[in-house]
């Protein structure tokens, strides 16, 4: 029985130093292996960020590059309602003078200095009370 006891603790004594050996033969591979494939995570996060900071800078120029457009269009027909315009009134003049008479309703009640001939504006003769 003794001897079962002496053969049971060699034998667990063994085990262990087995057992300590080969974790010693495979953690750091291991941790060298996990330290690569988180290396590669960190790599395909940082090459998808970077894709979707290019592709948010090209779709904001794209909007950049419509707004011109509309803008110049919204200028074109602009320049050319106030052409059309301008044209029937008789001449640019007279269409300064039909936007001037326009403007009258949306100034009621202020202090209005009409342009003269020589294009200096009469001021007040006195002060209102």
């Amino acid at each position: 029985m003794e001897e079962v006891k002496n053969h049971l603790a060699r034998n667990l004594i063994i085990g262990g130093i087995v057992f300590i050996i080969s974790l010693m033969l495979i953690i750091p591979p291991y941790k060298v292996w996990s330290a690569h494939l988180h290396g590669q995570a960190e790599f395909k996060k940082a090459e998808q960020n970077r894709r979707i900071v290019v592709l948010e800078a090209e779709a904001k120029k794209e909007a950049a590059k419509l707004l011109g457009e509309a803008e110049v269009a919204r200028a074109a027909g602009l320049a050319e309602a106030n052409h059309i315009v301008g044209n029937s009134l008789g001449g640019p003049d007279n269409y300064i003078k039909y936007l001037w008479i326009q403007q009258i309703d949306k100034v009621a009640g202020q202090i209005i200095y009409v342009p003269t001939e020589a294009g200096l504006p009469i001021l007040e003769a006195g002060k209102r009370k």
